[in-house]
């Protein structure tokens, strides 16, 4: 699958989970995402119910999902997340 999403917006995502987040069992959660990282930090990851986003070193991610309308409303998630905050 060709990464078609900016690792820039992703990253942008995932500080301001962080930054506007509750913080809970080791990750936080804005609008129905958690944001995680590795223990080292060069891995991130960004999931909902239905989607597992993982963003790794070298400007790649990898999506888990079993419908493309469940990868859509994740990407609006996102984008709504770094809308509004």
């Amino acid at each position: 699958m060709k990464n078609d999403i900016e690792t820039k917006f992703l990253l942008s995502v995932f500080e301001k989970i962080r930054q506007h987040g509750e913080y809970k069992d080791f990750a936080y959660r804005l609008e129905g995402v958690k944001a995680f990282t590795d223990h080292d930090g060069y891995t991130v990851f960004l999931e909902d119910a239905q989607v597992k986003m993982r963003v790794g070193f070298h400007n790649q991610y990898h999506l888990d999902y079993d419908k493309a309308e469940h990868k859509e409303a994740f990407t609006r998630k996102l984008e709504t997340i770094v809308q509004n905050y």
